[in-house]
C-alpha cells in the first residue's frame, strides 16, 4: 500500500514525497480511512509508529479540498516539545497547500504571545497548543472556536498524569459540541476511558503494537550500586562508538548533575529539562538533532513526542516510575525498522520495579557484568 490508495489531494502528496513518507504504518492504515470518513476515534499506539502523520494526513487533505478560512483543528499536547514537533510536521506536510497552523505553548516571552493572539483572532488553521497557555488566551474572550470541526487529543495519558484533566475539560467547553474528535493515546487506563466516553461519539477503536518495544532494539541491563553508576556510565560512553547516545535520568536535578560530570570528564554533552528557558531546549535539541552534539541527557520530557532519529544508545541511569515509561524511554531507539541499544541500571531499590518491566515486555532482560576501569 502507498500514500496514493488514500487519494490524497495532490499537494499533499507533493509535500509527502518531499518528505521521504513511501509506505503507511499499521496505524495510518488503519487510522486515516476511519479519520477521511468523519468517525471519532480512540487510539492506543506507542511512541515512534507513526500516529502523529496517521491523524494530520486525512485532517489537512480535508483542509485543502474545502478552503476554510478559520481555525479548523485544535490539537491539545502535554508538552511544549511535542507541540515543535508537530508544527514542524505540519510545515512539511502542508509545503505546497495554503494550510497554514502555529504552535502555542508557555515559556516563551510577550511578543510570542501576541503572535499567538494574531493566529487565534484571524484563525490559522491548525493550532496546536498545550493545555495551561491555551487557557491563558480563552481568558481572555477573544479566542472563537466557532467554525472548529476537528479535535485532537496527543498522548492523552499523559496528559492526564501531568494533571491536565480539568483544563482539557474546560477547553472542550468552548469547543462546539458538533465535531469530529480523535484521541490518541500510548496505553489506555480507566482514567482515560472515561475521558474517552465523556468527549467521544460512537469512536472507531485502535490498538497498535501496545507495550512491546521495537523488534530491533537490544536491551539489556546492570544490577549497580548508585555509587558505581557514574563511573559505569563513563565507561558505557568511553567505549560506545554510537554517534547519538540519549540518557534519562529521574529528576531534572540529577540530570543538572550527571551533565556537570560528563562534560568535566570531557564527553559532549548536553542536558534538557524543564527549568531550561525554551530558546536554550530549542538550540539543545537542534544541536543535538543535528549531531553537533552526541549524548543528551533528559528527564521523561523527552521520552514520549520527541521525534529524532538514529539514536544508537538509550541509557536509562534510573530505572522508570511506571513499566510504560520504559517503553517510551527504549522507543527512542531503532525507529524506523533502525537498530538500536537499551541499556538499564537496576539499584537494589529498583529491582521490584524492573521486575514489573520485564512482566509487561514479556520477556526477561540480559543482565550484563559490571566493569569498570578495563
Amino acid at each position: 500500500m502507498t500514500f496514493q490508495d488514500f487519494n490524497f489531494e495532490p499537494e499533499l502528496i507533493e509535500g509527502l514525497l518531499s518528505m521521504g513518507f513511501k509506505q503507511p504504518t499499521p496505524i495510518q492504515e488503519m487510522a486515516i480511512p476511519v479519520i477521511l470518513n468523519s468517525r471519532d476515534i480512540i487510539a492506543c499506539a506507542q511512541t515512534g509508529t507513526g500516529k502523529t502523520a496517521a491523524y494530520l494526513l486525512p485532517l489537512i487533505n480535508r483542509m485543502i479540498t474545502h478552503k476554510c478560512e478559520t481555525i479548523n483543528t485544535l490539537i491539545i499536547v502535554p508538552t511544549r516539545e511535542l507541540a515543535i514537533q508537530i508544527d514542524e510536521a505540519i510545515q512539511g506536510f502542508t509545503y505546497f497547500s495554503p494550510v497554514n497552523a502555529l504552535a502555542i505553548y508557555g515559556g516563551n516571552d510577550g511578543a510570542s504571545f501576541q503572535q499567538e493572539k494574531k493566529a487565534l483572532v484571524h484563525g490559522a488553521n491548525i493550532i496546536i497548543a498545550t493545555p495551561g497557555r491555551l487557557i491563558s488566551h480563552l481568558n481572555m474572550g477573544y479566542v472563537k472556536f466557532n467554525h472548529l470541526e476537528h479535535l485532537v487529543l496527543d498522548e492523552a495519558d499523559r496528559m492526564l498524569d501531568m494533571g491536565f484533566n480539568e483544563d482539557i475539560s474546560k477547553i472542550i467547553s468552548y469547543l462546539p459540541a458538533k465535531r469530529q474528535s480523535l484521541l490518541f493515546s500510548a496505553t489506555m487506563p480507566q482514567k482515560i476511558r472515561a475521558l474517552a466516553k465523556k468527549i467521544l461519539h460512537n469512536p472507531e477503536q485502535i490498538n497498535i503494537s501496545l507495550s512491546k518495544p521495537a523488534e530491533g532494539i537490544e536491551q539489556s541491563a546492570y544490577f549497580v550500586d548508585d555509587r558505581q553508576k557514574m563511573a559505569l556510565l563513563k565507561e558505557i560512553l568511553r567505549k560506545n562508538k554510537a554517534n547519538s547516545i540519549l540518557i534519562f535520568s529521574s529528576t531534572k536535578d540529577k540530570v543538572k548533575e550527571m551533565e556537570r560530570e560528563l562534560r568535566r570528564a570531557g564527553v559532549n554533552a548536553a542536558a534538557i529539562h524543564s527549568d531550561l528557558e525554551q530558546d536554550r531546549r530549542n538550540e539543545v535539541l537542534r544541536e543535538y538533532k543535528s549531531r553537533k552534539l552526541n549524548v543528551l541527557v533528559a528527564t521523561d520530557i523527552l521520552s514520549r513526542g520527541i521525534d529524532i532519529d538514529s539514536i544508537g544508545l538509550v541509557i536509562n541511569y534510573d530505572v522508570p516510575r511506571d513499566a510504560e515509561d520504559y517503553i517510551h524511554r527504549v522507543g527512542r531507539t531503532a525507529r524506523a525498522e533502525s537498530k538500536g541499544v537499551a541499556l538499564t541500571f537496576i539499584n537494589p531499590h529498583d529491582q521490584y520495579k524492573f521486575k514489573k518491566i520485564e512482566e509487561l515486555i514479556g520477556n526477561e532482560i540480559k543482565k550484563l557484568p559490571v566493569q569498570v576501569g578495563q
